[in-house]
Order: structure tokens, then C-alpha cells, then sequence
């Protein structure tokens, strides 16, 4: 299952929620935290349990798009509340905004093993994605997640938004919409240890939605530096960060030759295909680059390829 897009939809809103199953998104966040004011949080709580609980029933079981709840900060208080509204209906993950360190993953894992067990689910199904970089402080110790690395940890996720708010400036783009360089230091460091870790790296929302060119250029970029998916405000970003986020057909080409290459001399650690000297690094991007696809790579349909890009 692919996980470029991210869509977040607000919790208390039942058209939004109904809607969020034709655009596309390969993955939809019910946001019970920034999208949902106070008033709404019990109609918020109903209308994300009953859709997730929809979903969870729906085709036998069987997910064709990732659900994800993203509950309010440790800092608010209300963040029990709403694992306990939504825990029964089985998300897929939790996202976590602020989070202040490894510990705060830790404390969010037990609580939800205490709802796993009531609920029936099995134990650790349910991932934690952290945003990180919300204050200057967490915004320093990025690395901690590495070294305190939890087996629910699904990805690490940053806010442009929340790290500029602790700043007293704005998201952090230049004028030419790229980042400057507090923002651009997080998203390194949240990059890399995602990276260092074998996780899944969110690239920060990009908010204008109205601008679909200034989205495609950060989604672009967001791919060519590493990230896997990118969080979506509004669903006319969703096919835009589909686009960005897949890869183009020489690409792919590249890639099968690649495979078929290592697939016809397995002995071999590093040869010329395409014109360039490759080795194993290469092969395992390639691969990679397949399974983003959704192409399973068949060692035999490989060697039969290899038969014909082989000179006689």
C-alpha cells in the first residue's frame, strides 16, 4: 500500500469525512486536534469513532486506504479523551503533534496498549507517527528518537507551522518557497533520523491550497530529498502530492534494468547498465523505486528481461 498522501479531514465534520473516500488519498487523518474548536470535540469524538468503525467493517475488514487519527497535544490535556473516543474503531496509527521527546511515544504507547486490550485488538497494531520540532527545545533533541527508537514508531512527521508559532515568525519559507534555514535545519533532522531509523519521513503541509504550482514544487522537492509522503490540507492537494510523490516512467525503466541486470549475474557486486557503473546500493533503490509503484519484483520475469537487454 502506497503512503504518499496524507489528507487531513476534520473530525467533526460527517460531509467532509463521507467525501474523504473519493479523493484519492492514500492515507486520511481524522483530526480531532487544530481543525475541531472546543464546541465540536464530543460531536468530533461520535463522528470519527462511527466513521472509523465504518471503515474498520467495511469489504470484511479489508483497508484500501490507511485511517489515521491525529489526537490533541500531551500540553492540552484532552488527548486521553480522545484515544478513549476513537481507540475502539481500530485506527491504523496515532499522530501525535508536539511531541516533546521519545518519552512522550512511550507514555502514548502504554495508554494505547491498555485500549488494545479492552478493545480486542491485537497488541502494537496501532502505529505512533510524532511530529516533531513544535518548540526550540524538542526542535534540539530530534535525535533522541533514534537512540530511543519505540517498535510502535511508525514515522516522524515535523510542523512548519507549530515551529514557527514557538518562534514568533511565520511558516519559515523564503520568497523563493523554499525553507530558511531554522525550518530547513528541523526538516534535516527530521529527515535524517527518520532515515537513520528505517522509518517513514512526513514532509510539513503545504497550506496555500489555492496554489497548485507552489505545491508541486515543495512536493517535488520533498521527494527529491527523501520524504515518502506529505500531508495534505485540503483535497484538491491530494492528486498533485500523488503526482509528485510517484515515480516517473524513466524511472521506473531505469529500474527494472537495474533488477534485471543484478537478477542475470547475482555473483556480480557492481556492473555497467544504462551507461553507469551500478552496484548493490543501486539495486536496492531500484527495487525501492518498484515497490512504490506497487511493483513486485519477480526475480523471474527479471532474468527473462535480462535475456533480452543482454548483447548476443
Amino acid at each position: 500500500m502506497k503512503y504518499r498522501s496524507w489528507l487531513i479531514v476534520p473530525g467533526n465534520s460527517e460531509k467532509r469525512l463521507a467525501l474523504s473516500h473519493g479523493v484519492g488519498a492514500d492515507v486520511i487523518v481524522v483530526d480531532l486536534a487544530d481543525t475541531v474548536p472546543g464546541e465540536g470535540r464530543e460531536i468530533g469524538h461520535r463522528s470519527a469513532a462511527q466513521w472509523l468503525m465504518a471503515g474498520r467493517h467495511a469489504a470484511g475488514g479489508a483497508r484500501h486506504q490507511a485511517r489515521w487519527v491525529r489526537i490533541n497535544s500531551f500540553e492540552s490535556g484532552l488527548w486521553r479523551e480522545d484515544l478513549a473516543a476513537v481507540m475502539p474503531a481500530a485506527p491504523e496509527g496515532i499522530i501525535l503533534p508536539a511531541a516533546a521527546g521519545p518519552e512522550a511515544v512511550r507514555e502514548l504507547a502504554s495508554e494505547i496498549y491498555g485500549h488494545e486490550e479492552r478493545n480486542g485488538i491485537a497488541a502494537s497494531a496501532t502505529r505512533i507517527m510524532p511530529v516533531l520540532g513544535a518548540s526550540a527545545r524538542a526542535a534540539l533533541h530530534v535525535g533522541r528518537y533514534l537512540d530511543s527508537a519505540h517498535q510502535r514508531l511508525d514515522g516522524l512527521a515535523w510542523s512548519a507551522s507549530a515551529l514557527g508559532m514557538a518562534l514568533g515568525v511565520g511558516q519559515g519559507r523564503d520568497r523563493q518557497g523554499g525553507w530558511g534555514g531554522v525550518a530547513a535545519h528541523v526538516r534535516a533532522q527530521v529527515l535524517l533520523t527518520a532515515h537513520a531509523g528505517a522509518m517513514r519521513a512526513l514532509e510539513a503541509p503545504f497550506e496555500d491550497f489555492e496554489d497548485e504550482a507552489g505545491l508541486e514544487r515543495a512536493a517535488l522537492q520533498a521527494r527529491a530529498d527523501g520524504f515518502s509522503g506529505m500531508f495534505a490540507v485540503h483535497p484538491a492537494q491530494v492528486a498533485v502530492i500523488n503526482r509528485a510523490f510517484a515515480p516517473r516512467p524513466q524511472e521506473l525503466g531505469a529500474a527494472r534494468e537495474i533488477v534485471a541486470a543484478f537478477a542475470a549475474n547475482p555473483h556480480l557486486g557492481t556492473m555497467a547498465v544504462g551507461g553507469r557503473m551500478v552496484d548493490r546500493a543501486h539495486l536496492a533503490l531500484a527495487r525501492h523505486t518498484l515497490a512504490q509503484a506497487d511493483l513486485v519484483v519477480d526475480v523471474g520475469e527479471e532474468l527473462r528481461r535480462a535475456a533480452i537487454l543482454r548483447p548476443a
